[in-house]
């Protein structure tokens, strides 16, 4: 049994998070999350890549008594996690084949004396050690890590997660926080079913990473493409990016073509061997090479905080994927360009994955979904806010479309007849059947079903199908409605649809100009495969460049939230301008530690920290230990060189 915190120590809590992270506030939702969970209750988290969850269980775990067992899928991920908590003095280890059995028997052992707080395990592994370990350990919490692996409805499916229902049976009274960054709404129950946790408290953070800039490119050739790559990494003069690509040779060819540019690229894919891939990595988080152009599976298992840019050079397979990819880029807070090229035949390669996969239904809808956000005339983060079910009705200023907005008009007529037809249907039918009733078409399932009957039946002729094809979409991707996948993908209104057919709210529509639907029909004809709704726009005039965000003087503490008013500060009033010759020479005072200490750069500070230094210039290590991301063991470790290198650059 766990021993959990019957009174809750706000001030322990925030000395817990200054101590050992060098933060002074908390992001929305982690201190409700960490007093749930130190208290003893389940809990499934869903925080977007980057946003803070592994605080959620690292924190409980410093507060409870016993240990806290953490299960990921991921060697790499494990041992990133480690290095960061053993840098921050955190008692930390992980249990996994890359160890061989003498040192996981060494582990254990630091286990059964109590010597380690956080251990990092394997599903497989935990399946095989409860009863015979684990069942002999005072364990605090289980945290399960990229939790949607657990479903069969998630995007990252792993059977072997399915066995962790045991856990809930076996450890009675054992807080599970399940945690991850992507999941709808058939996802999430899933999960907790399979865990048998189905009281469990949920927290949904927002979505919303607004550091990240959206775009997406259409119609390059693969020279445009590779034209624009470069223009793209000229912009980021060594600083870290990573290139998606759908195809292990597109990798090869690319990272060769970027070296040849004269950038530091190396390639990533399943075939390379163990060894090789480990290297890359490697390679890649100790700053060696600038840019990694790799297939999906990178990434997943690294916390590198200072990725400035991501691309995808092809289309992704589905928004929960793509947001978790473009999420690996600022994790410190700092701005991320993140780019989309995208392209027809891309879809009919997925479209053959989809077919191929054992979820057929499924990863077409989802390929789908992907396909509309890629030729959205709709603020991009505003459709990604609203996929993962969080409504927003605002436009960001820094996507690709917001930046070059379209031609805009009153739509809220438009909208109550769609939504009044999905209401009179009792909300059990699809896109096709919608526009059907709107169009006033007979046909048999109209007639199955006495829709000709309704209201709504017709009232929408004076639009072409594709016209109303198009609105939907708009209307869909503005979160007037949702796809219910469980439910034979039928329509289901929002609150925000029910306000706007009930009068209170308008919307705002981009116009379907007749010269656009003629160029979609000759695509149509041109194509070998049915098109999915809708079918792609023509290949046109690419948008202009986004304007991207300033550079912020200096971010919120912890990646979001303002700093506490009674945390010090080494200057309380005006913000300096950071002086940019000092933050190389710290950057390479870092790179010089890490290399010594063979670790990661961004372990031993973020970025962000050494803008901080470069901004306030800490005299004294007093000074530099209130800046943020910077501890109390970080503080005395490399408080004086720092403060040295800061001290000599002025000429103290």
């Amino acid at each position: 049994m766990s021993q959990h915190i019957n009174h809750f120590n706000e001030e322990a809590l925030y000395q817990t998070l200054k101590s050992y992270y060098g933060y002074s506030s908390f992001r929305p939702l982690q201190k409700e999350i960490i007093t749930h969970v130190a208290n003893g209750g389940d809990a499934l988290v869903l925080m977007p890549t980057g946003g803070g969850k592994s605080l959620c269980y690292q924190i409980p775990a410093l507060l409870m008594e016993g240990m806290a067992v953490v299960i990921s899928p991921l060697i790499s991920l494990m041992k990133d996690q480690v290095d960061g908590l053993r840098a921050n003095g955190i008692a930390a280890a992980a249990i996994n084949s890359n160890n061989d059995e003498q040192e996981n028997r060494r582990i254990m052992g630091q286990c059964f004396r109590g010597q380690i707080k956080l251990l990092y395990i394997s599903p497989e592994r935990i399946i095989t050690d409860k009863d015979s370990v684990l069942s002999q350990l005072k364990i605090s919490l289980f945290a399960i890590d990229e939790a949607h692996c657990i479903s069969q409805w998630g995007h990252d499916f792993r059977p072997e997660y399915t066995q962790l229902s045991c856990i809930k049976r076996q450890f009675k009274g054992v807080p599970i926080l399940a945690l991850t960054a992507t999941a709808d709404k058939v996802t999430k129950e899933d999960i907790l079913q399979q865990l048998e946790i189905p009281e469990a408290k949920q927290f949904i953070s927002s979505f919303d990473r607004p550091n990240l800039s959206l775009e997406v490119k259409r119609g390059l050739s693969a020279r445009e493409k590779e034209r624009a790559l470069l223009d793209l990494i000229r912009r980021h003069p060594e600083e870290s990016g990573i290139v998606y690509c759908l195809a292990r040779k597109t990798t090869e060819s690319l990272a060769a073509n970027l070296q040849r540019a004269g950038i530091p690229a190396k390639a990533y894919h399943a075939t390379m061997s163990a060894a090789e891939r480990t290297q890359v990595q490697d390679d890649f988080i100790n700053d060696r090479i600038q840019v990694v152009c790799a297939t999906i599976a990178f990434g997943m298992g690294i916390d590198k905080s200072n990725i400035r840019f991501v691309v995808h050079y092809n289309l992704p397979k589905s928004i929960e994927s793509f947001y978790q990819e473009i999420g690996r880029g600022g994790r410190d807070g700092l701005p991320c360009e993140t780019v989309l090229f995208y392209n027809f035949g891309d879809i009919i390669t997925l479209r053959h994955f989809a077919e191929e996969s054992g979820q057929k239904v499924i990863n077409q809808a989802r390929l789908n979904r992907m396909q509309e956000y890629a030729e959205a005339q709709v603020c991009r983060r505003r459709i990604l806010l609203n996929y993962f079910g969080e409504l927003s009705e605002c436009h960001c200023g820094n996507c690709d479309v917001c930046s070059n907005p379209p031609e805009l008009f009153d739509g809220t007529e438009y909208a109550q007849m769609a939504l009044s037809a999905i209401k009179r249907t009792n909300q059990s039918a699809g896109i096709k059947l919608v526009i059907e009733i709107l169009k006033g078409t007979l046909s048999r399932e109209i007639f199955a079903n006495r829709y000709e009957q309704l209201p709504t039946f017709g009232v929408g002729i004076d639009l072409s199908y594709r016209e109303w094809n198009d609105y939907l979409l708009q209307m869909l991707q503005m979160g007037l409605f949702e796809i219910d996948y469980k439910d034979f993908h039928h329509l289901k209104t929002t609150s925000l649809g029910e306000a706007v057919l009930h009068g209170r709210k308008k919307i705002q529509l981009a116009r379907i100009s007749h010269e656009s639907i003629a160029a979609k029909r000759k695509n149509k004809r041109s194509t070998a495969i049915e098109p999915t709704i809708p079918v792609p726009p023509p290949v046109g005039t690419l948008p202009k460049e986004p304007s991207l965000i300033p550079r912020p003087v200096i971010p919120p503490d912890n990646l979001g939230t303002p700093l506490k008013e009674s945390a010090p500060r080494v200057h309380a009033k005006a913000v300096p301008e950071e002086d940019n010759g000092l933050y190389e020479k710290l950057r390479q005072l870092r790179l010089r530690l890490a290399q010594q200490e063979k670790m990661p750069p961004y372990i031993i500070f973020s970025d962000k920290t050494l803008h901080e230094l470069a901004i306030y210039k800490p005299k004294t290590i007093a000074q530099f230990g209130a800046i943020y991301g910077v501890g109390d063991l970080k503080r005395d470790k490399y408080g004086p060189a720092f403060v040295d290198a800061i001290r000599e650059h002025d000429g103290m």
